[in-house]
């Protein structure tokens, strides 16, 4: 148990880990790429980890240093049959990418991950990546992991996307580099764009119209710099628990400012965050933005099915602070947040109502209406990253000294965090 007494403020600048997201990308591309991949900022994660393993055990040269990662690549079809099945512990994003990778190989390879990972859906990126002749195989027809793929020689496709996702998305593009002529994937709203543009950036032959994005395969990738802004998802609890406790005031810079992960700054500037915006300049194709912000009044607002995509992962967070916003929050078609590391609106909803949150939810839809303020509790994380960084948040807000169960899943997302978070409480 991790206890959590209640702070004043938040005071200082944060030193934030690199972007989960791009990092995993900048080691798969770099891995199919030919030459040499240097990654600054690279997430230290365990979640990112678990891709340099992977490769690694493809045969792919990775050095770490730090921050700093080196990527051998040896082109489409430079990968090695595994010695045995590759474990990707509990990393969806390396799970699901890496089929579209592996979908297109000379050889065979199984995929593993732990419970969590092995109870989360699959079919999503198996049924498509089928339609273009992968031969994949699991638990319950491909629904579930561990997942057996067999290369094979693979077909473009025009896939219309049921639901947007960009770990979806990304397989589907991936596997279209290993199909002769263009695959085309088409979204009903736009997910995170992470992987097309750093796709343009390694050389690949790849254009987006609108929600419609295309790729012609086996066009060679080449070896890039690549460096990481810091995450915004790890931003985000940070600057919910700033705006929270009165009289405070944090900076942090270089952090990922693309417009399809903004979701969580413009929902909590809506509501009434105190957030500054400035020196913005690109990194490696995505844009980048320095962040101010200070303690601020919230209220509550409607967060609408198509705002989903862009703050899916900044949902739980949000919760909290639609907890203490004044008014009602609504939140609609958040059904995504039931396949995750755990069903987070259970989660979410469950440990604020132990903190005398006033919480309902009537399918996918939450509705919160906001307390002046919230009481210390024992929490539980369910051994989901995101919902121990929420909750811990929310403890810093209560009355009296609250417990959380295993923190240590906190890694998979972002090491460092709890030293992060003493170091400007105050």
């Amino acid at each position: 148990m991790y206890e959590i007494r209640q702070a004043r403020k938040l005071e200082g600048e944060v030193d934030l880990i690199g972007d989960k997201s791009i990092s995993h990308r900048a080691v798969m591309f770099g891995s199919i790429a030919e030459g040499e991949t240097r990654i600054k900022n690279f997430a230290n994660s365990q979640d990112c980890l678990s891709t340099v393993d992977a490769f690694k055990q493809m045969g792919i040269d990775i050095n770490i240093d730090g921050d700093r990662v080196i990527v051998l690549g040896k082109g489409l079809l430079g990968l090695k049959k595994p010695n045995g099945p590759v474990y990707v512990g509990n990393s969806g994003t390396t799970m699901r990418m890496l089929l579209g990778i592996l979908a297109g190989q000379s050889f065979d390879c199984t995929l593993t991950g732990d419970r969590s990972l092995s109870s989360r859906p699959m079919s999503r990126v198996v049924n498509p990546l089928r339609q273009m002749g992968a031969q994949i195989d699991g638990r319950e027809r491909g629904e579930f992991a561990p997942l057996a793929i067999k290369g094979a020689k693979l077909r473009p496709i025009v896939y219309d996307m049921p639901i947007s996702s960009a770990q979806v998305k990304s397989s589907i593009l991936l596997g279209g580099l290993y199909a002769d002529g263009i695959t085309t994937v088409r979204e009903k709203v736009r997910s995170r764009d992470h992987t097309e543009r750093m796709l343009k950036l390694f050389g690949a032959d790849l254009k987006v119209e609108g929600l419609s994005v295309s790729i012609k395969g086996r066009t060679n990738l080449k070896g890039q710099d690549i460096e990481v802004p810091n995450d915004i998802s790890g931003a985000s609890f940070f600057i919910v628990g700033a705006t929270l406790l009165k009289g405070s005031g944090i900076k942090m810079k270089s952090v990922l400012y693309n417009p399809t992960r903004t979701g969580v700054l413009e929902v909590l500037r809506k509501m009434g965050a105190n957030i500054e915006i400035k020196n913005e300049k690109t990194l490696s194709a995505e844009p980048v933005c320095d962040l101010e912000v200070l303690s601020g009044e919230l209220h509550g607002i409607e967060i609408t099915p198509e705002m989903i995509p862009s703050l899916i992962d900044e949902i739980p967070i949000i919760m909290v602070a639609a907890s203490l916003a004044k008014g009602k929050t609504v939140i609609r078609g958040a059904k995504e947040l039931r396949v995750k590391e755990t069903d987070r609106i259970k989660s979410l909803t469950t440990n604020l109502i132990r903190m005398k949150a006033q919480i309902s939810v009537e399918g996918d839809d939450i509705t919160i209406n906001g307390s002046k303020e919230l009481q210390a509790a024992d929490l539980q994380s369910y051994g989901d990253h995101r919902t121990a960084m929420s909750m811990i948040i929310a403890a810093l807000t209560a009355k009296g000294v609250s417990n959380i169960s295993d923190v240590a899943c906190i890694d998979i997302s972002f090491p460092g965090f709890l030293d992060i978070l003493k170091n400007i409480t105050r």
